[in-house]
């Protein structure tokens, strides 16, 4: 098992809740929750670019067009960077953040990819 395998069940429960945010038109709580499944898929390339195109995508629907041109470059960045390691931990990844700043990780969030980093050392 695989980071990507292993955090995939907390990320697709923030992408849920943000697709159920999107329904409601509750487009700022949408939001959190894709900033949400970012920080906990950040370190898998796969979850890191997707919850990026999410945000273009959510960036594109309302008129958001600075988080649309950001999330372009994160795009790039997450493809290419991920692999590597070059993250910064916790990072949000909207465009309101620097996409070199670091953040404080929740507790949740540090349990949730603590956990899913245990499952791969189990199963490897």
């Amino acid at each position: 098992m695989n980071f990507t395998q292993a955090i995939r069940y907390a990320v697709l429960r923030e992408l849920v809740m943000a697709r159920r945010a999107r329904l409601s038109t509750q487009k700022t709580q949408e939001f959190t929750h894709l900033e949400n499944a970012h920080v906990l898929g950040q370190e898998s390339t796969y979850w890191h670019t997707y919850t990026h195109l999410l945000m273009l995508v959510w960036g594109w629907q309302h008129k958001v067009y600075p988080e649309v041109a950001g999330q372009v470059l994160r795009i790039v960045g997450a493809l290419s960077k991920t692999a590597i390691g070059l993250l910064p931990t916790g990072n949000t990844g909207g465009a309101n953040v620097s996409p070199f700043k670091p953040l404080p990780l929740s507790p949740a969030h540090a349990q949730a990819i603590n956990d899913a980093k245990h499952r791969c050392k189990l199963a490897n």
